[in-house]
């Protein structure tokens, strides 16, 4: 196999190094770069274009659930995103999957079905854990949510996630090298498709998903 470039962001040292094993055997020269913090998965997602796969702990410093894995796929939209948690619950499987993960990986697998799952994601599937039925959102309101979040472009994507930050539109702007009529007609039109009247409305919506005890996944 050609060499891939990977992400681990994972905050356990002795985990990262089992994703670490699991990948280097897919490839000769793997580069496997680590974050052991939400801000360290941004940093190497939004600084490397050419990223292969992501392995992503959800309950790193930093992070905030499944609102991260939101925050992240809007930084790289393109880069399959595989979601390595214990909370390996239905719930949280499948909303992860509903909201752009390429897979999910229970943090009880061995490390040949790690291989395994991330091989058949880097071939272009989806995996979950095998044998689980996912079933359907029993709650309404977070799946109404999940459908307005799937409308979102990856830029209006980004821009709720650093809404969710604190950031201004003046600071939004200034980090993704767009003006600020721009970044308030993003505003906008997330406000619209999330159904909300205020950025402080789209920010508790999204914590929503990110607070859920079946979504605070780690």
């Amino acid at each position: 196999m050609p060499g891939y470039r990977f992400v681990i962001a994972d905050d356990h040292p002795l985990f990262r190094g089992a994703l670490k094993q699991a990948l280097a055997t897919l490839a000769d020269d793997a580069d496997i770069i680590e974050a052991g913090d939400f801000e360290g998965a941004k940093a190497a997602i939004g600084g490397n274009d050419d990223i292969d796969l992501v392995l992503l702990d959800l309950s790193m410093p930093g992070a905030s659930g499944l609102s991260g894995l939101i925050s992240l796929r809007g930084i790289h939209a393109d880069v399959p995103m595989v979601v390595v948690s214990a909370h390996d619950d239905p719930e949280t499987i499948r909303r992860a999957l509903e909201l752009g993960a390429s897979g999910f990986i229970s943090k009880s697998a061995s490390i040949d079905d790690i291989r395994s799952a991330v091989a058949i994601v880097l071939d272009g599937g989806v995996v979950a854990p095998s044998g689980m039925d996912l079933g359907i959102e029993r709650d309404p309101e977070i799946s109404d949510l999940i459908r307005r979040l799937q409308t979102l472009t990856p830029q209006q994507t980004r821009v709720l996630g650093m809404l969710a930050e604190g950031l201004l539109n003046k600071q939004i702007a200034y980090e993704l090298k767009v003006s600020e009529a721009t970044i308030k007609a993003h505003v906008s039109a997330i406000l619209q498709k999330l159904g909300v009247d205020s950025r402080t409305q789209a920010v508790i919506l999204l914590s929503k998903i990110g607070t859920d005890p079946l979504t605070a996944a780690g």
